[in-house]
């Protein structure tokens, strides 16, 4: 039981920095994020933050993590998606905002930094979120709960940007944008909708 307190402490601390590190980040972008000025907002010297972060890479993506509910590592994604906790997740985003901002500002510095640590982050994190989408609407469709007529792939990829856009509205004019509630308007009108078939849209 003794080994408790310290524990706690080590958590907190943890939880301390990347507190201040989400600040950094969100404000001056990962390359201008210094590991020093983490390390003296969060009352520790620069080799007391490396034993709780060994380097600069670790602490954004752990960071970022928190965006997805603090699951896996983008390298690591091994637990299923579907549409409905999407939905959910997007909702609850309106109650951090600070993370939203990282996310929105870090993806789209991320899409002009090909080979960098937020470049292949988001990379592979769109590559598992847009599959895993796919999989829950291709069970819907053998359930059928929703119509064939659309491709998997092409809904959830629509449906994901559709949440990140969303996002940006709202940071734009967040007394205005009620995002969880438009993005499962979308999702209804989406699975209504579905009976058109692609083809009805080319010449």
């Amino acid at each position: 039981m003794a080994s408790r307190g310290p524990y706690a402490k080590g958590l907190a601390k943890r939880e301390e920095i990347l507190d201040v590190a989400l600040d950094e980040f969100a404000r001056r972008g990962y390359d201008r994020t210094s590991m020093r000025e983490i390390a003296r907002q969060s009352g520790l010297s620069q080799a007391g933050l490396l034993h709780y972060f060994s380097a600069k890479e670790e602490l954004f993506l752990a960071v970022l993590r928190r965006r997805d509910d603090r699951t896996t590592a983008p390298d690591e994604y091994s637990h299923s998606h579907s549409v409905s906790e999407l939905l959910g997740a997007v909702e609850r985003n309106a109650g951090e905002p600070g993370l939203v901002r990282l996310f929105v500002s870090m993806s789209a510095e991320s899409a002009v930094g090909d080979g960098s640590v937020a470049h292949d982050f988001f990379v592979e994190r769109y590559r598992w979120l847009t599959e895993e989408i796919a999989t829950d609407i291709r069970a819907q469709q053998e359930a059928g709960d929703f119509s064939t007529a659309v491709d998997p792939e092409d809904a959830a990829s629509i449906l994901v940007a559709v949440a990140d856009g969303l996002q940006l509205q709202w940071l734009l004019r967040p007394e205005s944008v009620d995002m969880g509630a438009r993005i499962s308007m979308f999702w209804s009108l989406l699975k209504a909708g579905a009976s058109v078939r692609q083809d009805d849209f080319l010449d």
